[in-house]
């Protein structure tokens, strides 16, 4: 039996009692795990407690995508088989380091806990197995304080990886909250604007915005949110086929993305869908964002911050 993370005083951290679950963040805010226990490898799994849902319910995921230089075509840790055992998704581990040697994924580490500033921080290395490009990278996941709905995320070139162009970090599961409200600097965008007629089991494509159609803060930073358009979830009509686990329920949030000091290439990008993953289950209401993203030119250990804020 997996056991189930310590609280520390505002924090959640990996037991010491393995196998133990890895997952980190806020005790009654927000949490990032990986595998074990079950479900789709190759992915951060994003967990809000505080919208009402049960304690493995998740809010979204947010896969590791890189892309080496002179390419242009993006690895998928969700995707790719492993090539340790074949199975579709890259293993994820936790670790002490950028460059540190990877143990059994259901022994994780606990987390740095420091204090920068006066604001105590939390922080995890998650190391991907190697993808099939060549591209060989970690990211460092940090939790601050006085934020309980947001947290860091930075990538880095693992010592043996090829050159990166970029590395994309996205939220893949929008449908799951039906996200269809693209909030710009001077216009909110939804995916009828983006895809008007679209149907099908497939991706539509990227909807790409650069970095003059972002909101900016007093302090400069690049801000994009997506948010459900409706107002009640549960009234929802699902198709008789639909599974359980993309029926929303709980409170309503926004998704944002914040980069501090962006790039000039910076740009937000969206895809939609207008079935579920791997189903033909129309969506409720039509055509949502499934991933969601910023993209900028790789600089190692940029952080981008994700927020999941209740609306009401």
């Amino acid at each position: 039996m997996i056991t189930e993370p310590r609280q520390q005083g505002a924090w959640i951290r990996p037991s010491d009692r393995f196998p133990a679950e890895p997952r980190w963040g806020f005790a009654d805010g927000i949490q990032v795990g990986i595998v074990p226990p079950g479900g789709p490898r190759g992915l951060l799994r994003i967990y809000a407690p505080y919208l009402d849902h049960p304690r493995q319910r998740l809010i979204n995921f947010i896969a590791i995508e890189p892309i080496p230089e002179g390419q242009d075509k993006r690895g998928y840790s969700e995707l790719e088989p492993s090539g340790l055992d074949q199975v579709r998704g890259k293993r994820f581990w936790s670790a002490t380091g950028v460059d540190a040697e990877v143990g059994e994924s259901d022994q994780p580490v606990a987390g740095e806990l420091t204090t920068v500033d006066g604001v105590e921080r939390l922080s995890v290395v998650i190391i991907s197995e190697r993808f099939d490009n060549g591209a060989d990278v970690a990211v460092r996941v940090t939790f601050r304080a006085d934020r309980p709905h947001e947290f860091g995320i930075a990538a880095f070139r693992r010592s043996g990886s090829v050159p990166l162009s970029a590395c994309v970090l996205t939220a893949t599961m929008g449908n799951f909250a039906r996200l269809r409200l693209l909030e710009l600097a001077n216009r909110t965008v939804t995916p009828a604007d983006c895809w008007s007629g679209f149907t099908g089991t497939g991706f539509a494509p990227h909807a790409k915005f650069g970095l003059a159609e972002l909101t900016r803060t007093e302090t400069g930073d690049a801000v994009v949110s997506a948010r459900p358009d409706e107002v009640d979830h549960g009234a929802a009509s699902y198709a008789a086929d639909t599974a359980e686990h993309w029926k929303y329920f709980g409170r309503r949030a926004v998704q944002t993305w914040r980069a501090a000091d962006p790039d000039p290439g910076l740009v937000a990008c969206v895809n939609g869908r207008y079935t579920y993953w791997a189903s033909e289950s129309p969506i409720p209401g039509g055509v949502s964002y499934e991933n969601f993203e910023l993209i900028e030119p790789f600089r190692p250990g940029r952080e981008f911050f994700f927020a999941v804020e209740p609306i009401d």
